[in-house]
């Protein structure tokens, strides 16, 4: 097999989990098991590792496009743009149905609901944010030594944010910097809880670093080096990030809701691990590609899946279900898992149907090598 087209295969899969894990996040009907569902403030979960995967793949991807041609200033600010306002068509879709379905459509709550407190940030907002900031800093520095030490000037910036603002307890949830900085910019009415909000703009300096080290990745898989040294240099890379985002756990939290520096640490070092293993593993077996293949097909087209689903998720949550008054897709839940077992069970078992639902679409647009880019 080319080397180039095992590469490849490799971040697609990466990017293919961080998509399944997303799928399955958004889907819970009811309390899943605590390791499936995000870490209330600090720790982490399998779901707390499903962005950074994002963020990191987009890094690695982008380096690998900038190979090829690099992009104009316009091209990448559209690029971020277009992200941006997916991400607030989400949200636009989700208030429009409640208004509909549940609050009443009238100009009043409409602007109460979509005005008032509508809700400026996202994960897609937030990955929109981090690739402008991050591709803007990979072209005008260049060299991989000034991109490695951009990325950590990041992290101990967010750091010391915390230290400066709140010294005695920085990462307390009702006093920490992220939450001062949430409050002058969206402002109160429009971050996702009264607290934080957890893609806001203080946790895009630490999520900027996560694509810096994403393209780093990219780099050593568009060089001459032989897929061994690769192999080594990702996994031998990844080992050291993991190791000092342990140390600096000792001066972070690691949390997910704040994209604290120690939390950037290890999941990009997790990240450049199981890249590393994952092209030795379709290097010593390739065919172990049919086995992870869904993963791909989930990975050539990851914000096409997950604006989907979203979507998907709004029309069949609000729609009346044909027997009761509640939403179609707690209907669903109910005739169909729901206590097999017990309660955790059932909604889990829910959550992984669902995600194999978006599995034949996936295959069908790989089979036909259709891409949806932005």
């Amino acid at each position: 097999m080319a080397i180039g087209k095992q590469r490849f295969y490799a971040l697609d899969v990466l990017r293919g989990v961080a998509i399944a894990i997303m799928l399955f996040l958004d889907a819970p009907p009811d309390t899943i098991y605590a390791i499936l569902e995000h870490a209330p403030w600090a720790g982490l979960t399998v779901p707390d590792v499903a962005l950074p995967i994002f963020s990191f793949a987009m890094g690695a991807g982008a380096a690998i496009s900038m190979s090829r041609r690099e992009p104009s200033t316009s091209r990448i600010l559209k690029r971020a743009a277009i992200m941006f306002a997916v991400g607030l068509f989400i949200t636009f879709t989700w208030n429009i149905f409640a208004l509909l379905f549940v609050h009443g459509f009238t100009a009043e709550n409409f602007f109460d609901v979509m005005i008032v407190h509508g809700r400026l940030f996202g994960i897609i907002q937030r990955l929109a944010v981090t690739y402008a900031a991050g591709i803007f800093l990979a072209r005008a520095i260049r060299s991989d030594v000034g991109i490695l030490a951009t990325a950590f000037m990041l992290l101990i910036v967010s750091t010391a944010g915390f230290y400066v603002y709140a010294p005695e307890n920085p990462f307390d949830e009702a006093h920490n910097i992220s939450r001062a900085v949430d409050y002058i910019f969206p402002g109160a009415n429009h971050i996702y809880t009264p607290t934080h909000d957890p893609e806001g703009l203080y946790g895009s300096i630490a999520g900027t670093a996560s694509v810096l080290f994403g393209f780093l990745a990219g780099r050593v898989l568009i060089d001459t080096a032989t897929i061994r040294d690769k192999i080594f240099l990702l996994g031998a890379a990844g080992i050291a990030l993991l190791i000092v985002g342990g140390l600096w756990s000792s001066l972070d939290i690691v949390s997910k809701k704040l994209w604290t520096s120690s939390f950037t640490l290890l999941n990009a070092g997790g990240d450049s691990v199981a890249l590393a293993l994952l092209m030795m593993l379709f290097d010593a077996a390739p065919s172990a590609e049919k086995f992870f293949r869904p993963l791909k097909a989930l990975g050539m087209n990851p914000l096409f899946f997950f604006t989907a689903n979203c979507l998907t998720l709004i029309v069949v949550s609000y729609l009346p279900s044909p027997t009761d008054g509640l939403g179609f897709y707690m209907w669903l839940y109910n005739h169909t898992t729901a206590g097999l077992h017990s309660v955790k069970f059932g909604a889990t078992l829910f959550c992984a149907t669902w995600c194999l639902l978006w599995l034949p679409l996936a295959e069908l647009l790989y089979r036909r090598g259709i891409v949806i880019k932005i």
